[in-house]
This record gives C-alpha cells, sequence and structure tokens, in this order.
C-alpha cells in the first residue's frame, strides 16, 4: 500500500548492500527524535555536520541513516553518544528558514543497525545492517490489531491533540508492525520508549507493547476528562451564581435598592469559600455568616461578628513559604552574619539536613537561646529565617503579666483579641514562619494568670497542632511554626516550660572574639551607617582592645558597637564640617572622642589583704568579679551581712562561718575570739542584689582571713560552695565567671573538683592563659589562698626567774603612779586580756588596759 504525500521520496532508492548485507550511508544525529519507517515528518537541521550530512546525500541522491542521541543536551555527540539501532530515510528538497537553519522533509524506509564508522569529518559516514520484520499474518495479529485500534480510536475521542485523521490512517493499516510504528509516532513517550519500539523487531511484540501504552494514556486521559468534567461543572455553577447576582443586583439598581449590607455578606462568602480554611472552621465561619445574615444591619452584634470573620479570613491557614534546604547555602548565610555560636549553627544544620531527608516525619523545633545580652540571640533568629526562606516575626514578652496577651479574650468582652500568638502569625502571612519569642525569662504573673502556663500548649509539639485561643475558639496548627524564645537566665522560667525547651547556650565572647566580629561585621555596618564606608578609616586593633577593655565592660557586643558608633558620630561631624580628621583611630585619639576611661583595672586591688577575698560571678549580663570583705570588731560575736545579699547567700555565708569556728584550733584562733567580736561581711556594690552558693569558699576565705591575720591573695579568683565540713560543691556558670576572671586580669583561679566537664566549653585561649586549680575539700583552698602572716617585731621583756607562783618581780620599766611606792608589784595579764590585745593589735585597734 502506498502512502499519500510519499511521491516527492520516490526518486530516492534504498542503498544496495554490499556482498557482507552492509549498507554505507551518512549519518544524521537526532537530539530529541526517533523516526520510524514509513513515517513522514519534517525535520530541522542546524548543526554543520548534519547539514553537510543533507547536501552530501542530496547531491548523490541517497537515503541518510537518524539515529537519536542518548543525551540530547550534547551539541557534538559521537558515535557512543548515539543509540545503536536507527531509522534509513530518503529526504525531501531542503529549505532555509529564516532563523538560518535547514528545514527538510523525511521519510523512514527501514530500521537498521550500525555496524561501522567510516569517517567523521566533514560529517559522519557508516556502514549499516539492514534489520528485516517478520510478515506472517496470524489470527492472533488481527485480534490484536483491532483492539489496538478500539483503544487508539478512545484515546484520539480524547486527547484534543490527535487528530480524526490519524485515526482514519491507522485503519487503513494492514501490516501490524507499521501500525504499531505509526500509533507510537504519535503518542507523547519518552525518547526511551520510542527508542524501545524500533528496536523491536517482532511486529506482534510492538503491537502489545503499543496496546499497554494506549491503556496507560487512555487510564491518564479518562482521570483528566473527569477532572475536566468537575472543573466545568464548577465553573457553570459559578457563572450561573455570578450571573443571578448580577441580575438581582441590575434589579436593585433599577429599583434604587442597593443594599451595601447584603454586598459585605456576599463579599465574606465569596472569601469564605476562597480562604481554603480547615473543614471545622469553615463550618464556623459558614454558622457565624448565617447568623449574620439573619440580623438588622444596626443590630450590635453584627460588627463583633464581622470582627471575628475577618480574624478567621486573614490568618493562614494552608499558606506555607517553600524551605530553602540547601545546607551549604544555609551555612554560608549563618556564617555571614555572625561570628562563632557554632552549637547554634549546627543545630539549625541538622534541622534542615533532617528535613531534607524526612519532612513529613520531622517536628520543627523548639530552642531556646540562653545568653547574656548583646551575644546575638535575637539576630541569629533572623539569620535562621533567611536561611530556612521562611517569614520571620518577634514577640518580645518581657512584663507580660496577663494570661490574656497570650491565648486572648473571650468575645463576651468589649474590644476582645486573639492573642499575640494568633497576632503576630496574621502579621506573618504563612503557617511555617521562624517565630520568636524574645525574653521569655521575663514573664511575670498576678491575679490577671500565668503567661508561662498559657505558653506550655504553644511550646509543646505534642499539643500545639491543635492550639485553642479564646478570641477564635477554633484549633489552630501551629505544629509547623519553628519556635526560638531567648532568655538571659534560665532560672525564672518554670521548670515544666523548661522542660519543653531545647536550651542552646550563648556564652559571653573573649576579647579575640570581639576583635573579630568588629572587623567583620561592626566597624562596616557603622562606618556605611554614617556614611563613611569611602572614607577609607582605619580602626587599629590597639584602639579597639582599648575600648574592649577601658570603655566596656560586658560579655556581648552591643556597647562596643555603641561606642564604635560613637567615634563614627565624631568622625562624621568632622567630615561634613570639613574639618581635618585622621583616618585612623588609635588608642590616643580614644579619649578625644570618647572621654576618659571607664571601666579601670583597680576594681581589683593591688597587693595582697587581710579579710579581703575575691570571687566570681554569674550574672544576666554573664559573669562579674566579686569582692568580699570581712571585718572584725569588737563586740559580742554578731554577724553582719551588707550589700543586699539573698536568703541563700546569707545561708552560705553562715556556713562558712560554722566550718571556721569549727576549724577554730587548727589555725591557732581563741574561742574567745568569736565571743567578743563582731563579724562584719560586706559585698561591695550594694545597690545590685546578689543570690546564690558559689561563694561560699569565697566568704570562709576571707572570713579565716580575718581571724587569723593572714592576707588573701587577691589575684586568684574562688567559686565554689562549702559545706559544714568544708567539702567544696560544685556550682554553675562556669564558663561565664572564668571569662570574667580573664577580662578583669587574673590568671589563676581555683574551681570545685566537680566542675572539670564545665571546662570543655572554655575557649582555648583562656585556656592557655589562665591557671586552673581544682580543690575538693576547703583546706586545699586555704593552703592556697592564704599567705603567712605578717609578724611585728614585739619588744624584749626581762629574764624571769624560776619562783615560786605567789611572787612576782616588780618591773623596772614601768613609770610608777602617783600614790605609789616602788615595790608595788605588776598586775600578771590573764589569758583573756592577752588574746584581746592580740586581736586589737591585729585590727590597728588600741589595746584594752591590762588591768581591765
Amino acid at each position: 500500500m502506498q502512502v499519500p504525500g510519499m511521491n516527492d521520496f520516490y526518486s530516492v532508492h534504498n542503498a544496495d548492500p554490499d556482498k557482507d548485507g552492509l549498507i554505507e550511508c551518512a549519518l544524521i544525529p537526532f537530539p530529541e527524535l526517533v523516526l520510524y519507517p514509513n513515517m513522514v515528518t519534517p525535520l530541522f537541521i542546524g548543526r554543520e555536520r548534519s547539514v553537510a550530512a543533507l547536501l552530501a546525500a542530496q547531491a548523490h541522491n541517497e537515503t541518510v541513516i537518524g539515529v537519536a542521541q542518548r543525551n540530547a543536551a550534547q551539541t557534538e555527540p559521537t558515535i557512543k553518544d548515539l543509540f545503536s539501532i536507527g531509522t534509513e530515510m530518503a529526504m525531501g528538497r531542503p529549505m532555509r528558514m529564516p532563523d538560518g537553519s535547514t528545514s527538510v522533509l523525511v521519510q523512514g524506509r527501514r530500521r537498521v543497525e550500525i555496524v561501522k564508522v567510516i569517517q567523521t569529518v566533514p560529517y559522519i559516514r557508516i556502514k549499516a545492517r539492514p534489520l528485516t520484520e517478520p510478515t506472517e499474518r496470524s489470527r492472533e495479529a488481527d485480534a490484536l490489531r483491532r483492539a489496538v485500534l478500539t483503544l487508539f480510536d478512545k484515546c484520539v475521542q480524547l486527547n484534543p491533540n490527535l487528530s480524526e485523521e490519524s485515526y482514519i490512517y491507522a485503519m487503513n493499516i494492514d501490516e501490524p508492525g507499521w501500525l504499531a510504528d505509526l500509533i507510537a509516532s504519535t503518542l507523547d513517550l519518552k525518547i526511551d520508549e520510542r527508542q524501545n519500539l524500533l528496536e523491536m523487531l517482532d511486529p506482534i511484540e510492538r503491537l502489545h507493547r503499543i496496546s499497554v501504552l494506549l491503556g496507560r494514556e487512555l487510564e491518564v486521559l479518562e482521570i483528566e476528562e473527569q477532572i475536566n468534567a468537575q472543573v466545568q461543572q464548577e465553573v457553570n455553577r459559578g457563572q450561573r451564581e455570578m450571573y443571578l447576582r448580577e441580575q438581582m443586583r441590575a434589579i436593585q439598581n433599577e429599583l434604587g435598592e442597593i443594599d451595601i449590607f447584603q454586598q459585605e455578606i456576599n463579599d465574606l462568602r465569596e472569601r469564605i469559600d476562597q480562604a481554603n480554611m480547615p473543614r471545622e472552621v469553615q463550618d464556623k465561619a459558614v454558622k457565624e455568616l448565617s447568623r449574620l445574615m439573619m440580623m438588622p444591619s444596626m443590630a450590635p452584634e453584627v460588627g463583633i461578628i464581622r470582627t471575628y470573620l475577618d480574624w478567621l479570613l486573614e490568618l493562614p491557614w494552608s499558606k506555607m513559604s517553600e524551605d530553602n534546604l540547601d545546607i551549604d547555602n544555609a551555612a554560608k548565610v549563618l556564617d555571614a552574619e555572625h561570628f562563632g555560636l557554632p552549637k547554634a549553627k549546627d543545630r539549625i544544620l541538622e534541622h534542615i539536613a533532617v528535613r531534607k531527608l524526612a519532612a513529613d516525619k520531622m517536628r520543627s523545633p523548639i530552642l531556646c537561646f540562653v545568653g547574656p545580652p548583646g551575644t546575638g540571640k535575637t539576630s541569629l533568629g533572623r539569620s535562621i529565617a533567611k536561611a530556612l526562606g521562611r517569614e520571620f516575626v518577634r514577640v518580645s514578652l518581657g512584663g507580660v503579666r496577663d494570661e490574656a496577651e497570650i491565648r486572648g479574650h473571650r468575645r463576651t468582652y468589649i474590644g476582645a483579641l486573639p492573642g499575640r500568638i494568633i497576632q503576630t502569625l496574621r502579621r506573618a502571612g504563612t503557617v511555617n514562619p521562624v517565630f520568636m519569642l524574645d525574653e521569655i525569662d521575663k514573664l511575670g504573673h498576678d491575679f490577671r494568670g500565668d503567661p508561662a502556663s498559657a505558653l506550655l500548649e504553644i511550646l509543646d509539639p505534642e499539643q500545639n497542632n491543635a492550639y485553642s485561643d479564646h478570641y477564635l475558639e477554633v484549633p489552630y496548627d501551629l505544629s509547623k511554626v519553628m519556635f526560638i524564645t531567648t532568655a538571659n537566665t534560665l532560672d525564672p522560667i518554670p521548670p515544666a516550660l523548661l522542660d519543653r525547651l531545647e536550651v542552646i547556650e550563648f556564652n559571653g565572647y573573649i576579647e579575640e572574639e570581639k576583635l573579630s566580629i568588629a572587623e567583620k561585621f561592626l566597624i562596616p555596618r557603622q562606618l556605611e551607617e554614617h556614611g563613611l564606608s569611602n572614607k577609607r578609616i582605619v580602626f587599629e586593633e590597639q584602639a579597639l582592645r582599648t575600648i574592649i577593655r577601658e570603655y566596656t565592660y560586658e560579655a556581648g557586643v552591643r556597647n562596643f558597637e555603641r561606642e564604635i558608633a560613637n567615634v563614627c558620630r565624631k568622625l562624621a561631624r568632622k567630615v561634613a564640617s570639613k574639618e581635618k580628621y585622621s583616618r585612623k583611630v588609635t588608642p590616643e585619639v580614644l579619649s578625644e572622642f570618647l572621654g576618659p576611661a571607664q571601666f579601670l583595672q583597680e576594681r581589683l586591688e593591688d597587693k595582697d589583704q587581710v579579710g579581703l577575698a575575691t570571687g566570681v560571678a554569674y550574672t544576666d549580663g554573664g559573669g562579674d568579679v566579686m569582692v568580699v570583705e570581712v571585718m572584725l570588731l569588737p563586740g559580742k560575736g554578731n554577724i553582719t551581712f551588707t550589700g543586699q545579699l539573698g536568703d541563700v547567700m546569707q545561708e552560705s555565708a553562715q556556713a562558712a562561718y560554722s566550718y571556721v569556728r569549727s576549724q577554730a584550733k587548727m589555725f591557732d584562733i581563741k574561742p574567745s575570739a568569736f565571743d567578743k567580736n563582731d563579724i562584719h561581711v560586706h559585698l561591695p556594690e550594694g545597690a545590685i542584689p546578689k543570690e546564690g552558693p558559689s561563694a561560699g569558699i569565697t566568704l570562709a576565705t576571707a572570713m579565716l582571713s580575718a581571724m587569723t591575720g593572714r592576707p588573701v591573695h587577691g589575684k586568684i579568683a574562688l567559686t565554689g560552695e562549702i559545706t559544714l565540713r568544708g567539702k567544696v560543691l560544685p556550682v554553675g556558670g562556669i564558663k561565664e565567671k572564668m571569662m570574667a576572671a580573664h577580662r578583669a586580669g587574673l590568671r589563676k583561679i581555683l574551681l570545685p573538683d566537680r566542675n572539670r566537664k564545665d571546662v570543655v566549653e572554655i575557649p582555648r585561649k583562656i585556656l592557655d592563659e589562665m591557671e586552673i586549680r581544682y580543690v575538693s575539700e576547703m583546706s586545699e583552698v586555704l593552703e592556697v589562698m592564704l599567705a603567712p602572716a605578717v609578724t611585728k617585731p614585739k619588744p624584749k621583756s626581762p629574764s624571769r626567774s624560776k619562783r615560786s607562783p605567789n611572787k612576782t618581780k616588780p618591773s623596772t620599766s614601768t613609770a610608777r603612779r602617783p600614790g605609789t611606792t616602788p615595790s608595788t608589784k605588776r598586775p600578771v595579764k590573764t589569758p583573756a586580756v592577752r588574746v584581746q590585745a592580740a586581736i586589737a593589735t591585729l585590727e590597728g585597734l588600741p589595746s584594752l588596759p591590762e588591768n581591765s
């Protein structure tokens, strides 16, 4: 049977095989085409080698072999990049196209297999073996042919891209292989599937494969038809409703009865249909809309219902921002905006990695950043949102005392609103933002409720998938929100709430870290904000160290940046006034810009003193050096505490005093010294409250120093809790305390032996520069801390001969009192008098009279 439209190719004959049964032809690679025998298709050729092959074949009136590429992206494929089986084809007259390519109509002739490459330049020429296929007819072939035609007919009816002519053409083909090739050329198949059909020589096998492909295509088309029918039905219904509403609106306009209230109701109905709410929420919204429709437009409750519906409609119920799960990109973003903080950064990268592997199974973490002010907790949350590609929202909880601010008010109250959580999510616009709850340790509570307890449901992954706000009264899914809380200390956070948080500590920065932060972040930002980016202003390293040591005293870098900004303002004024200024900021010009130094090293005493010990404390601002002063005064054995000591610290001081009394004999302290002297314990900076047991060994050391007159080494820092029996117990905040001691210039510190595990987190630079002595008993502390007593030379007393206790030798060095004779005997000093005289001498007080 002749195929219509092929008369142009009759003049081109198939290549004649040689004695080995091989034909020699030019080869044209097809990037995205598989040509079947007996099929006619236009071919667009743009490659130079393909055009050369086309022209050579046309000049010699030869056929060409077309073979599909394995990878369509390759522009200059070799024989290894092509499939081994292709199609011999005849080509018509080529035509040049406006874009410079060549178009030619080609007809497939027969299947061939590439055997050998003859040449590659200027075009590929090969030898190939023609492949023959069986031509026997059977009943199975006829039955299969009819079944395939039936399936193809249904596909043509359902697929608008298939024309009726293709089915008519297929009906007139009797050969099974030809029919299979025709249908394969009309279906939308992948290159691999098309090539697989080309390589099948058995026509019956090809028809079987075509029937499977037609069945798959028919199934997809039927599903698509059902979806289109449903969409069309919805469109028709929507068009009908729109048509009726337009008619109603036109009638109302003609009658002059425009109902604004009805228009609002119609708008609300449309918004509810388009809001994509959960079924339960949509039912609630429809119910409230029905109530609104039944009310008069001037009813007082109309505004309440309308506001409630607005909140439901404006909340994001299903809109999500797509996560950026590129771990390398996230690491670059975090490193570009923050220095250090390895634990926090690793946790975020781990979260991205797990989300990349198991996004549907993992829960969003509830992180808690704990650290001193100015260490980058809040700004890191913004960087996390940027790295993930999410929206960032923040709520400050400092000073919140009313539970309703978290959970919202009941709608029965006038001016009721949802809580801060729902309000912030409405502002975020997505259901998966990075949500920062700032200053969670500053929450308060009073008769209006406990806000911290209201956060238990929000920050619990087991419950927050159905969070209930008092105002909304419908469940809202918070499980996709990434919550990050911040705090300066964990002590005020209730245990139940703290149990739900994954704590990541932000420690204070050492001096070297502050220098790096200043060079990478603070100085460039301040120069840009003050218009000095192009002025080549340079901060010398020593100037930055001077600012750190003498103008700031903090764990973070907030005040450090403030002082840098102060310098930039001074320079900006000089630049704006066209005054002369130095482009280098040196330590010598800091006093001109910043005034006199605010923090000097005289915070610590230059020499060792009696009753004065140096401790270290953990505060909200990180760590700080704390001096303990103890002084003995004549009295009746009372103890006085000053300096705003909390209950725990006072109890720790009492325990230290009891230990000192228990060790009095060992240190040659007379028992009467405790009964006839008052002890005054003072911690300077009395306006600052002080609490905690970690000053126990510091207090005991200062007390023993005061009682024995032995000076304390002031350049050694102390921390540790003391027991009545002199055991030294571990304390917290070791890293902050050591960093505070390092900032203050201390290079030796005594730590409890059970705090060895906490030293691992301390920067290597501090460990290299500081000597750590671990102690477990108070005796070890005193051995290091107490210097030998300062002895004063005593006047020589005349030698006494052995005599009876009842006889005393008169002193020749004592002046006579009025009314006495030279033979008057000197009174004997009692033990109590000698003890009081010694104590008074140690304290610099006048001695008591000998006869008192």
